[in-house]
């Protein structure tokens, strides 16, 4: 929160209504009373202020919607111009009893108007008979004040902010039926009991209201830029991520039983399947090639074996011719 105690103390957040008005359910938030008007501690509402602003904070991060709700005079401008600029819903001239708890009817009745304004943007109402054109005119009229920021609801909001409890207790009585959290600006005379998270202060003066629901606005502002910083980071791939910097898990990945055999396999064959044709035949002439070769290379063994045994024999004779022609040189000595 930007805010300080000294801020809440400037806005008059700790002024509480007369003493014979207080509820004493509010005891625990009171700091004392003063000229017979109860004073409310600043620090107590500092603490509930900051639990509820992480509250809707962590509502919004999550994609929730926070209903506004204000019908009372000085607090009905604030609260429209706060549910506006953070986008989202409110109820501000009149809250139809019914809202939360019969939606599938006040749903109906959301797209008879939507129908109707779609009628009168594109000339078709003016061109309906006078009587019929003006009746739809007054339903028009009475829908635009019990549904004016009502218009893109869809679905159930994930909660409700509400000024004064005891003024909105038709609101916040429905959305404790259908367990949807409420956070309240409760003064000394409500109930704190009824909503989740009470945050004590004035809700009469407009600067008090407009301090508390210009919080509450930052803290949706807050949680809608978390939303979309997750879903920026859950679309980066992990390539992307290691290139940022941030850490990546590794994951342990069980293979089953011949997993491995079965790829290598599958590998192989594809590898075969691709190779082609022409890169075959070269192989299919070097192994005819090779076959020749070890035809012929018997053949030439042969042949210098049968070389060397004709050669051995003239050597044998060279050598007994020689040992005759001594002998007969001996005899004639």
């Amino acid at each position: 929160m930007n805010i300080a105690l000294k801020d809440l103390l400037d806005a008059g957040v700790h002024f509480g209504h007369q003493v014979k008005r207080w509820n004493p359910k509010c005891k625990s938030f009171l700091f004392d009373h003063r000229h017979g008007v109860s004073i409310i501690n600043l620090e107590e509402t500092y603490e509930r202020l900051a639990a509820a602003v992480e509250f809707v904070e962590n509502i919004v991060a999550n994609g929730g919607k926070v209903l506004f709700v204000a019908t009372k005079k000085q607090a009905q401008d604030i609260i429209r111009e706060a549910a506006v600029s953070a986008q989202m819903p409110f109820s501000v001239n009149r809250w139809m009893g019914g809202t939360l708890t019969n939606f599938q009817t006040v749903t109906t009745s959301l797209q008879k108007y939507k129908k109707y304004l779609q009628m009168e943007n594109d000339g078709s109402l003016d061109k309906l008979p006078g009587k019929e054109a003006a009746s739809i005119k007054h339903q028009m009229a009475r829908m635009h004040r019990n549904f004016e920021g009502l218009l893109e609801v869809e679905e159930l909001p994930a909660a409700i902010f509400v000024i004064d409890v005891r003024n909105e207790e038709i609101a916040v009585r429905e959305a404790n039926r259908l367990n949807i959290p409420c956070i309240g600006l409760v003064d000394t005379n409500s109930d704190p009991s009824l909503v989740s998270h009470p945050i004590p202060g004035n809700d009469d003066a407009s600067k008090s209201i407009r301090i508390v629901a210009e919080v509450i606005t930052e803290a949706i502002l807050n949680g809608k830029a978390r939303q979309d910083t997750q879903q920026i980071q859950s679309g980066i791939t992990p390539l992307i991520r290691a290139e940022f910097g941030e850490d990546q898990e590794d994951l342990e990945v069980t293979l089953p039983e011949g997993y491995e055999e079965i790829v290598s396999r599958e590998d192989v064959a594809s590898t075969t399947a691709d190779v082609p044709a022409s890169e075959e035949e070269p192989l299919a002439e070097d192994s005819e090639t090779s076959v020749d070769a070890e035809a012929e290379a018997p053949k030439t063994d042969d042949t210098s074996d049968e070389g060397s045994a004709d050669e051995e024999p003239s050597e044998t004779e060279t050598d007994e011719s020689g040992t005759e022609d001594s002998e007969k040189a001996t005899e004639e000595d």
